[in-house]
């Protein structure tokens, strides 16, 4: 008797590629909060932004397993990003152009 596909595969990613990714998610916290403490302006919140999309992209990418999902799953979360994208930019150009 064979193994039967059960459908499911499974990914072994090893403890390194973890190891990693938690000090890449160290080193932007700190990078959060010296951006908490050093005024940029008007461009705080960006910034502050783009260190969390980092973040979440990292969290998503390898804790989540998105790097091994098909097509279709990688464009759900794709389109509902850029729609949570477009929301925040629309957002954005309100406040800014007050």
């Amino acid at each position: 008797m064979g193994k039967e596909q059960t459908g499911t595969e499974e990914h072994i990613v090893s403890y390194s590629t973890y190891a990693y990714v938690w000090l890449a998610l160290l080193v932007l916290l700190g990078a959060t909060i010296a951006a908490a403490r050093i005024e940029f302006s008007r461009y705080s919140v960006l910034i502050n932004l783009l260190i969390a999309t980092v973040k979440a992209l990292l969290v998503v990418v390898f804790f989540m397993h998105m790097k091994y999902e098909k097509r279709f799953l990688r464009g759900l979360l794709i389109m509902s990003l850029l729609t949570l994208g477009s929301i925040i930019a629309l957002t954005f150009s309100d406040v800014w152009y007050r």
